[in-house]
Protein backbone atom coordinates (compact mmCIF):
# COMPACT_ATOMS: atom_id res chain seq x y z
CA UNK A 1 0.00 0.00 0.00
CA UNK A 2 1.39 3.71 -1.25
CA UNK A 3 2.08 5.97 1.57
CA UNK A 4 1.12 8.93 -0.11
CA UNK A 5 -1.64 10.62 1.79
CA UNK A 6 -4.30 11.27 -0.30
CA UNK A 7 -6.43 12.87 2.74
CA UNK A 8 -5.22 15.27 5.11
CA UNK A 9 -7.12 17.17 7.37
CA UNK A 10 -6.22 19.31 10.70
CA UNK A 11 -8.63 21.13 13.32
CA UNK A 12 -11.69 20.67 10.68
CA UNK A 13 -14.81 22.04 12.31
CA UNK A 14 -17.82 23.09 11.47
CA UNK A 15 -20.35 24.40 13.72
CA UNK A 16 -24.44 24.80 13.24
CA UNK A 17 -25.27 27.89 15.21
CA UNK A 18 -24.64 26.28 18.78
CA UNK A 19 -24.56 22.95 17.57
CA UNK A 20 -20.75 22.21 16.96
CA UNK A 21 -21.31 19.28 14.51
CA UNK A 22 -17.31 18.21 14.13
CA UNK A 23 -14.77 19.47 16.27
CA UNK A 24 -10.93 19.62 15.79
CA UNK A 25 -10.84 16.51 12.97
CA UNK A 26 -7.45 15.37 12.27
CA UNK A 27 -7.02 12.95 9.23
CA UNK A 28 -4.29 11.57 7.53
CA UNK A 29 -5.21 8.94 5.01
CA UNK A 30 -2.51 7.48 2.70
CA UNK A 31 -3.58 5.57 -0.96
CA UNK A 32 -4.92 2.50 -0.93
CA UNK A 33 -6.64 2.09 2.21
CA UNK A 34 -10.16 2.00 3.08
CA UNK A 35 -10.65 4.16 6.28
CA UNK A 36 -14.33 4.20 8.28
CA UNK A 37 -16.26 6.53 10.05
CA UNK A 38 -17.65 4.48 12.46
CA UNK A 39 -20.31 6.38 15.11
CA UNK A 40 -24.19 6.55 15.70
CA UNK A 41 -26.56 9.04 13.72
CA UNK A 42 -25.80 12.39 14.32
CA UNK A 43 -22.00 12.18 15.57
CA UNK A 44 -20.55 14.10 13.03
CA UNK A 45 -19.69 11.40 10.10
CA UNK A 46 -21.78 12.97 7.22
CA UNK A 47 -21.10 16.87 8.02
CA UNK A 48 -17.06 15.50 7.96
CA UNK A 49 -17.54 13.72 4.72
CA UNK A 50 -19.32 16.89 3.18
CA UNK A 51 -16.46 19.13 4.33
CA UNK A 52 -13.79 16.58 2.53
CA UNK A 53 -15.65 16.50 -0.51
CA UNK A 54 -15.66 20.13 -0.52
CA UNK A 55 -19.69 20.69 -0.43
CA UNK A 56 -19.54 21.74 2.41
CA UNK A 57 -17.13 24.84 3.67
CA UNK A 58 -15.45 24.14 7.14
CA UNK A 59 -16.13 26.85 10.14
CA UNK A 60 -11.84 26.42 10.75
CA UNK A 61 -9.67 24.23 10.16
CA UNK A 62 -8.03 23.06 6.87
CA UNK A 63 -8.45 20.05 3.85
CA UNK A 64 -5.77 18.99 1.40
CA UNK A 65 -6.81 16.38 -0.93
CA UNK A 66 -3.44 14.52 -3.20
CA UNK A 67 -2.14 17.50 -1.77
CA UNK A 68 -4.09 19.80 -2.84
CA UNK A 69 -6.31 22.42 -0.92
CA UNK A 70 -9.72 22.04 -2.14
CA UNK A 71 -10.89 25.80 -2.32
CA UNK A 72 -9.50 27.10 -5.72
CA UNK A 73 -9.25 23.21 -6.94
CA UNK A 74 -12.46 22.31 -6.91
CA UNK A 75 -12.63 21.58 -10.90
CA UNK A 76 -9.87 19.44 -10.73
CA UNK A 77 -10.40 17.23 -7.99
CA UNK A 78 -14.21 16.80 -9.00
CA UNK A 79 -12.59 14.25 -11.34
CA UNK A 80 -10.85 12.50 -9.16
CA UNK A 81 -13.89 11.99 -6.65
CA UNK A 82 -16.70 10.04 -6.59
CA UNK A 83 -19.66 10.15 -3.85
CA UNK A 84 -22.03 7.98 -2.50
CA UNK A 85 -24.52 9.63 -0.26
CA UNK A 86 -26.46 7.84 2.52
CA UNK A 87 -29.98 8.47 0.76
CA UNK A 88 -30.00 7.16 -2.09
CA UNK A 89 -29.41 10.28 -4.82
CA UNK A 90 -29.99 9.06 -8.81
CA UNK A 91 -33.23 9.85 -10.86
CA UNK A 92 -36.20 7.24 -9.51
CA UNK A 93 -38.14 7.85 -12.98
CA UNK A 94 -34.51 6.78 -15.56
CA UNK A 95 -33.93 3.50 -15.85
CA UNK A 96 -30.26 2.14 -14.85
CA UNK A 97 -29.15 2.60 -18.46
CA UNK A 98 -30.38 6.15 -18.50
CA UNK A 99 -28.73 6.93 -14.84
CA UNK A 100 -25.48 5.77 -15.94
CA UNK A 101 -25.34 7.57 -19.30
CA UNK A 102 -26.45 10.76 -17.48
CA UNK A 103 -23.69 10.53 -14.79
CA UNK A 104 -21.35 9.68 -17.50
CA UNK A 105 -22.31 13.03 -19.76
CA UNK A 106 -21.55 14.87 -16.17
CA UNK A 107 -18.19 13.99 -15.88
CA UNK A 108 -17.92 14.63 -19.45
CA UNK A 109 -17.00 11.23 -20.83
CA UNK A 110 -16.45 11.05 -24.71
CA UNK A 111 -18.99 8.35 -26.73
CA UNK A 112 -16.79 5.47 -26.88
CA UNK A 113 -15.36 5.55 -23.44
CA UNK A 114 -19.06 6.31 -21.99
CA UNK A 115 -20.29 3.29 -23.89
CA UNK A 116 -17.11 0.78 -23.03
CA UNK A 117 -16.89 2.20 -19.37
CA UNK A 118 -21.07 1.22 -18.71
CA UNK A 119 -20.77 -2.19 -20.62
CA UNK A 120 -17.79 -2.72 -18.35
CA UNK A 121 -19.70 -1.79 -14.71
CA UNK A 122 -22.65 -3.09 -16.11
CA UNK A 123 -21.68 -6.73 -16.42
CA UNK A 124 -19.26 -5.77 -13.04
CA UNK A 125 -21.76 -5.21 -10.57
CA UNK A 126 -24.65 -7.56 -12.29
CA UNK A 127 -27.15 -4.98 -13.61
CA UNK A 128 -27.41 -6.68 -16.74
CA UNK A 129 -31.30 -7.46 -16.10
CA UNK A 130 -31.87 -4.62 -15.23
CA UNK A 131 -30.56 -1.96 -17.81
CA UNK A 132 -34.50 -1.21 -18.63
CA UNK A 133 -35.69 -0.79 -15.32
CA UNK A 134 -36.30 2.07 -13.40
CA UNK A 135 -34.63 3.40 -10.89
CA UNK A 136 -37.11 3.61 -8.35
CA UNK A 137 -38.75 0.05 -8.98
CA UNK A 138 -35.20 -1.36 -7.74
CA UNK A 139 -34.44 -3.39 -4.54
CA UNK A 140 -32.50 -1.48 -2.26
CA UNK A 141 -29.42 -3.90 -2.98
CA UNK A 142 -29.56 -3.14 -6.54
CA UNK A 143 -30.01 0.90 -6.06
CA UNK A 144 -26.64 0.41 -3.87
CA UNK A 145 -25.22 -1.74 -7.23
CA UNK A 146 -26.25 0.81 -9.48
CA UNK A 147 -25.22 4.00 -6.90
CA UNK A 148 -21.60 2.34 -6.44
CA UNK A 149 -21.51 2.14 -10.33
CA UNK A 150 -22.50 6.00 -10.85
CA UNK A 151 -19.97 6.89 -8.21
CA UNK A 152 -17.43 5.08 -10.00
CA UNK A 153 -17.76 5.57 -13.38
CA UNK A 154 -15.42 8.06 -14.06
CA UNK A 155 -12.82 5.41 -12.38
CA UNK A 156 -12.01 8.09 -9.36
CA UNK A 157 -8.77 8.01 -7.57
CA UNK A 158 -10.51 8.88 -4.12
CA UNK A 159 -13.85 7.68 -3.20
CA UNK A 160 -16.55 8.93 -0.18
CA UNK A 161 -19.23 6.41 0.52
CA UNK A 162 -21.67 8.05 3.30
CA UNK A 163 -23.23 4.69 5.21
CA UNK A 164 -23.69 2.83 2.04
CA UNK A 165 -25.31 0.07 3.39
CA UNK A 166 -27.87 0.82 5.87
CA UNK A 167 -30.64 0.00 3.83
CA UNK A 168 -29.46 -3.58 2.50
CA UNK A 169 -29.27 -7.17 3.61
CA UNK A 170 -26.39 -8.64 4.92
CA UNK A 171 -25.62 -10.97 1.96
CA UNK A 172 -25.67 -8.05 -0.25
CA UNK A 173 -23.34 -5.88 2.55
CA UNK A 174 -20.85 -8.78 1.99
CA UNK A 175 -20.91 -8.50 -1.65
CA UNK A 176 -20.75 -5.06 -1.04
CA UNK A 177 -17.48 -4.80 0.97
CA UNK A 178 -16.05 -7.30 -1.89
CA UNK A 179 -16.11 -4.62 -4.34
CA UNK A 180 -15.12 -2.54 -2.11
CA UNK A 181 -11.68 -4.38 -1.73
CA UNK A 182 -11.34 -5.25 -5.44
CA UNK A 183 -11.36 -1.36 -6.06
CA UNK A 184 -8.90 -0.61 -2.80
CA UNK A 185 -6.89 -3.19 -4.16
CA UNK A 186 -6.60 -1.10 -7.87
CA UNK A 187 -5.41 1.60 -5.99
CA UNK A 188 -8.81 3.49 -4.69
CA UNK A 189 -8.75 5.29 -1.64
CA UNK A 190 -12.34 5.12 0.20
CA UNK A 191 -13.48 6.78 2.89
CA UNK A 192 -17.02 5.09 4.25
CA UNK A 193 -19.28 5.92 7.11
CA UNK A 194 -21.26 3.21 9.10
CA UNK A 195 -22.56 1.78 12.64
CA UNK A 196 -22.16 -1.00 11.72
CA UNK A 197 -19.33 -2.96 13.60
CA UNK A 198 -18.41 -5.74 11.57
CA UNK A 199 -18.16 -3.40 8.67
CA UNK A 200 -15.66 -1.00 10.49
CA UNK A 201 -13.78 -4.10 11.10
CA UNK A 202 -13.12 -4.48 8.09
CA UNK A 203 -11.30 -1.40 7.27
CA UNK A 204 -8.07 -0.70 7.48
CA UNK A 205 -8.20 1.86 10.11
CA UNK A 206 -10.97 3.95 11.35
CA UNK A 207 -12.02 6.88 13.61
CA UNK A 208 -14.50 6.14 16.23
CA UNK A 209 -16.61 9.55 15.99
CA UNK A 210 -19.17 10.66 18.84
CA UNK A 211 -20.83 14.14 18.93
CA UNK A 212 -18.40 15.69 16.40
CA UNK A 213 -15.10 14.68 18.59
CA UNK A 214 -12.86 11.58 17.82
CA UNK A 215 -12.26 9.69 20.31
CA UNK A 216 -9.72 6.95 18.40
CA UNK A 217 -8.21 5.98 15.81
CA UNK A 218 -5.63 3.24 14.54
CA UNK A 219 -6.15 -0.18 12.87
CA UNK A 220 -9.18 -2.45 14.11
CA UNK A 221 -6.38 -4.25 16.01
CA UNK A 222 -4.48 -1.52 17.13
CA UNK A 223 -7.78 -0.11 18.69
CA UNK A 224 -8.74 -3.41 20.11
CA UNK A 225 -5.52 -3.77 21.62
CA UNK A 226 -5.22 -0.11 23.17
CA UNK A 227 -8.68 0.18 24.54
CA UNK A 228 -9.02 1.57 27.64
CA UNK A 229 -10.91 -1.51 29.38
CA UNK A 230 -9.90 -5.02 30.31
CA UNK A 231 -12.84 -7.08 29.29
CA UNK A 232 -14.31 -10.38 31.45
CA UNK A 233 -17.67 -12.56 30.86
CA UNK A 234 -19.45 -14.47 33.21
CA UNK A 235 -22.50 -16.97 33.03
CA UNK A 236 -25.46 -17.95 35.91
CA UNK A 237 -28.64 -17.05 37.32
CA UNK A 238 -29.79 -13.82 38.02
CA UNK A 239 -27.62 -11.93 34.94
CA UNK A 240 -29.92 -8.76 35.18
CA UNK A 241 -29.32 -8.27 38.73
CA UNK A 242 -26.11 -8.43 38.27
CA UNK A 243 -25.64 -6.28 35.52
CA UNK A 244 -27.08 -3.62 37.91
CA UNK A 245 -24.83 -4.32 40.91
CA UNK A 246 -21.81 -3.80 38.81
CA UNK A 247 -22.39 -1.00 36.89
CA UNK A 248 -22.64 1.18 40.22
CA UNK A 249 -19.31 0.48 40.53
CA UNK A 250 -17.34 3.79 39.14
CA UNK A 251 -14.17 1.59 37.68
CA UNK A 252 -16.79 -0.76 35.67
CA UNK A 253 -17.64 1.07 32.31
CA UNK A 254 -20.54 -1.48 31.24
CA UNK A 255 -22.08 -4.65 31.51
CA UNK A 256 -23.64 -5.97 28.65
CA UNK A 257 -25.74 -9.42 28.36
CA UNK A 258 -24.43 -11.22 24.90
CA UNK A 259 -26.57 -14.77 24.83
CA UNK A 260 -26.34 -16.64 28.18
CA UNK A 261 -23.13 -14.55 29.33
CA UNK A 262 -22.11 -11.20 30.86
CA UNK A 263 -19.74 -9.28 29.02
CA UNK A 264 -18.10 -6.82 31.62
CA UNK A 265 -15.75 -4.18 30.58
CA UNK A 266 -13.35 -2.64 33.83
CA UNK A 267 -11.38 0.38 33.51
CA UNK A 268 -7.81 -0.26 32.90
CA UNK A 269 -6.90 2.41 35.95
CA UNK A 270 -7.48 -0.42 37.80
CA UNK A 271 -5.06 -2.28 39.05
CA UNK A 272 -6.86 -5.57 40.24
CA UNK A 273 -9.94 -5.50 38.06
CA UNK A 274 -10.59 -9.98 38.82
CA UNK A 275 -10.95 -9.22 42.08
CA UNK A 276 -12.99 -6.20 41.84
CA UNK A 277 -15.15 -8.33 39.57
CA UNK A 278 -14.95 -11.56 42.64
CA UNK A 279 -15.70 -8.93 45.13
CA UNK A 280 -18.99 -7.08 43.58
CA UNK A 281 -19.69 -10.57 42.58
CA UNK A 282 -18.78 -13.15 44.82
CA UNK A 283 -20.75 -16.33 43.29
CA UNK A 284 -19.75 -15.95 39.97
CA UNK A 285 -16.56 -16.49 37.64
CA UNK A 286 -15.34 -14.23 35.80
CA UNK A 287 -12.90 -14.68 32.65
CA UNK A 288 -10.58 -12.52 31.10
CA UNK A 289 -11.22 -12.67 27.03
CA UNK A 290 -10.52 -11.14 23.92
CA UNK A 291 -11.95 -7.43 23.03
CA UNK A 292 -14.25 -6.89 20.49
CA UNK A 293 -14.73 -3.42 18.02
CA UNK A 294 -17.75 -3.15 20.39
CA UNK A 295 -15.89 -3.33 23.19
CA UNK A 296 -13.85 -0.78 21.80
CA UNK A 297 -16.73 1.53 21.22
CA UNK A 298 -18.54 1.10 24.56
CA UNK A 299 -15.00 1.72 26.34
CA UNK A 300 -14.45 5.30 23.83
CA UNK A 301 -17.83 6.69 23.82
CA UNK A 302 -20.80 7.57 26.17
CA UNK A 303 -18.85 9.41 28.41
CA UNK A 304 -16.41 6.41 29.30
CA UNK A 305 -13.83 8.01 27.19
CA UNK A 306 -10.40 8.83 28.27
CA UNK A 307 -9.05 12.96 27.53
Amino acid sequence: MSQERVIESHGLTKQFGDNLAVNGLDLSITQGTIYGFLGPNGCGKSTAIRMLTGLLEPTSGAVTLFGQPIKHHEESLKQRIGYMTQKFSLYDNLTVLENLRFVASIYGLGRQQRKARIQELIQLYELGALTKQLAGAMSGGQKQRLALACATLHQPELLFLDEPTSAVDPENRRDFWEHLFDLSDQGTTILVSTHYMDEAERCHALAILENGHKRADGTPQQLMNDMPATVFETQGPQLRQLKQQLVSHPEILSAAQVGTRLRVLVNKTCAQPATLLHTLGAEYCFDEVRPSLEDVFVANTGGRHVG
